[in-house]
């Protein structure tokens, strides 16, 4: 039987700075419990810490999955890693199939436009990026924002992209030409999870100060939701950049979806999922508290949402929020990212490993 490892929750901050350190255990089955610690000797020209372990523990490798997608045919998965590459890996048993690299320091966020065969990346680099996902090869790199790259969101078919960045501004990119067609919001403070959603029709978005240029496709009658660090969640017309509303929470906003043309989730660094509707979004209309650990992905599916936690957790949530499914087999460790297709879900946790769930009818 393997022995459990634990350790401190916020190492990946703590071994950033010279001789910073974090503690870790292991527990051996039968035998006392192994305490040590981990120390940053510095930050190597790739970026990744030079870390050593106290005796009893060895560091192999330092690297974490942050992201993962499902093509739209279910075929393919993507993932991104602190070390700057992408996989992308047969779905059905994980075989990889390519190895996209290019960014420097973290990858962040990756997803696939709905071809299924170009995939979407941003990174600690501020770099956003356009992947062949048949051989690897990067078609376009976005420059422009200046700090990381937290999150992205693509409009329609693709010929629009949004991106979320720690330098506080979310930007509208025009895949064909390679540019930004804008700023849509300057908040001064990161962003830390982007979505568009369709609008209802009993929602106004507002109008544009300015006449949209011919590049922008699809962003009519669409709505941009920001989550941001400094406790506020934002929406706005994607179109006409106007407010729609300001919502206050209780901590910082990781993550955000739509569940319809006028429902949305937001989940807050304590905890809370906020459900809130557009129309009136005051008060909300529930908010969900599992556990204290911090939300940090939600995914509207089927009749309800899949929310996974900073404390292991990952649950779906059904049938007017009164039924829950838990998966488990990420213990202790934050499960970052979920993707769905059909009956299947796919995790990436922060112990490397990606996981998939086959469920029966719900």
């Amino acid at each position: 039987m393997a022995a459990p490892l634990r350790i401190q929750s916020d190492w990946a901050q703590a071994l950033r700075k010279d001789e910073g350190e974090a503690w870790l255990s292991c527990h051996p089955p039968g035998k006392p419990s192994l305490y040590g610690s981990l120390t940053c000797q510095g930050i190597g020209l790739d970026g990744i810490p030079e870390v050593t372990a106290s005796e009893g523990f060895i560091v192999n490798e330092i690297s974490k999955i942050t992201c993962l997608d499902i093509s739209s045919g279910g075929g393919l998965g993507v993932s991104s890693s602190t070390d700057g590459t992408m996989k992308i890996w047969q779905a059905s048993n994980g075989e990889l199939r390519r190895v996209l690299e290019g960014h420097v320091f973290d990858v962040n966020c990756c997803r696939f436009f709905p071809s299924g065969l170009v995939v979407l990346s941003g990174g600690m680099d501020a770099q956003l990026k356009i992947w062949s996902a048949e051989d690897a090869s990067c078609v376009v790199t976005f420059k422009g924002h200046k700090g990381g790259i937290l999150d992205t969101a693509i409009v329609d078919r693709g010929r629009n992209v949004v991106s979320g960045s720690r330098d506080g501004t979310a930007r509208l990119w025009d895949c064909g030409r390679s540019a930004c067609l804008g700023v849509l919001a300057d908040c001064g403070s990161s962003i830390n999870g982007v979505a568009v959603g369709a609008a209802d029709n009993s929602i106004n978005l507002g109008s544009p100060e300015q006449m949209p240029s011919e590049r922008e496709v699809g962003t009519e009658a669409k709505m941009l939701l920001l989550a941001r660090e400094d406790k506020k969640l934002q929406c706005l017309g994607l179109q006409s950049r106007q407010p729609v509303f300001l919502f206050i929470g209780s901590d910082a906003f990781n993550c955000c979806t739509f569940l319809s043309g006028f429902l949305l989730l937001a989940g807050t660094q304590d905890g809370n999922i906020y459900q809130l509707d557009v129309r009136s979004p005051g008060a909300p209309v529930q908010v969900i508290h599992r556990s204290g650990a911090p939300v940090l992905s939600l995914l509207s599916f089927r009749d309800g949402f899949i929310a996974s936690q900073g404390d292991g957790s990952c649950f779906i949530v059904q049938q007017d929020l009164d039924y829950v499914t838990e998966l488990t087999g990420a213990d202790c460790d934050p499960v970052y990212k979920v993707a769905t297709w059909e009956k299947q879900i796919y995790t990436c946790c922060r112990d490397g490993l990606v996981r998939r769930y086959q469920l029966s009818d719900l």
